[in-house]
């Protein structure tokens, strides 16, 4: 951009699992330098940001305002989208989640205008990043494809595009962490991420994505690690409810075990999460089984748990974590 005769100013202050905070921070930079375009280079983390930084930046106000979808009265900038991790797919999505920094509860907030105009996805800039970083969004990709595939508002897009990237992901996923230098499994790795994230964008998620909010704000566990702690319970969970997705799954494997999907598709999700070197336990990363109620409480407030394909409790979601510690 600069060869192009562009001014460029960069903004690296965006955390984990992006707050209220971090957007202020960047707006204020993003201000200082008057800019007109917004590039976002690195994982869902930064997306986000980027996204909310557009959202206070061009409508002003505070990241709470745009709660929910379609909020933004005014235009907002142009943006790009590069993508430097194989995970969350933000860069094919028009919502950015930011964290509440005074409740820790993550708010959704989503409008068109805030999509990204273009994404790039180059594989060659997912060959730094560290193997823990590609276990941990990789995990984060497959919940991405195996909870919107069977969500409450699935539909014929949705489906096609979480179908192909499963189909992407599982068979690449143990290959991009035994050879990372694979730029092939890296690429399908990229892709059905993106796929992935666009399915997200045509549906959305279930519980499992709520199950794991609350585990970041007390524990600090990364987002991925989370996910795949609970995704195998939440498969068997909404077993009766969504096995028939699950087998439509689990044939795209190509895999003959004649049990039940959903305890095939369960077992494999664990050995991915093994494969990792990711806890499977919720006792491995410390959690207290006391905590287990509030967890519960806190879980079945995210919005993400609506569009669950069976309904669920506050109590189903005790159970769930009971279940994985």
């Amino acid at each position: 951009m600069t060869e192009a005769g562009l001014a460029v100013f960069t903004f690296d202050g965006v955390k984990e699992n992006p707050t209220d905070h971090e957007v202020t921070a960047g707006v204020a930079t993003a201000r200082t330098h008057a800019i007109d375009l917004i590039v976002a280079v690195g994982g869902g983390s930064s997306m986000d940001c980027a996204k909310g930084i557009n959202f206070i930046l061009t409508n002003g106000g505070r990241m709470s305002d745009y709660k929910g979808h379609g909020k933004a009265t005014k235009p907002m900038l142009p943006s790009i989208g590069v993508p430097t991790t194989s995970g969350t797919g933000s860069e094919a999505q028009s919502y950015a989640l930011i964290t509440d920094a005074s409740s820790h509860l993550k708010m959704a907030c989503g409008d068109k205008k805030a999509a990204f105009r273009v994404a790039i996805l180059d594989p060659e800039v997912t060959l730094s990043q560290p193997r823990s970083v590609a276990a941990v969004t990789g995990i984060d990709a497959i919940a991405h494809a195996v909870e919107s595939y069977v969500c409450t508002r699935r539909n014929a897009v949705s489906a096609m595009f979480a179908r192909t990237a499963w189909a992407y992901l599982e068979p690449n996923f143990e290959r991009i962490l035994a050879t990372p230098d694979d730029l092939a499994a890296r690429s399908s790795m990229l892709l059905g991420a993106h796929f992935a994230g666009t399915a997200i964008e045509s549906a959305m998620l279930g519980v499992c994505h709520s199950c794991s909010n609350p585990l970041t704000a007390h524990y600090g566990l990364t987002h991925g690690t989370a996910i795949g702690l609970m995704l195998p319970h939440v498969v068997r969970f909404n077993a009766p409810a969504a096995g028939v997705w699950y087998a439509e799954l689990m044939a795209e494997t190509g895999a003959k075990s004649g049990r039940p999907a959903a305890d095939a598709l369960a077992e494999r999700i664990t050995a991915l999460v093994r494969v990792a070197g990711l806890p499977t336990t919720l006792r491995e990363c410390g959690v207290s089984e006391s905590i287990l109620p509030l967890l519960a409480e806190e879980a079945n407030q995210q919005w993400t748990a609506r569009f669950n394909p069976r309904t669920v409790t506050e109590a189903d979601i005790l159970g769930l974590y009971r279940a994985a510690w």
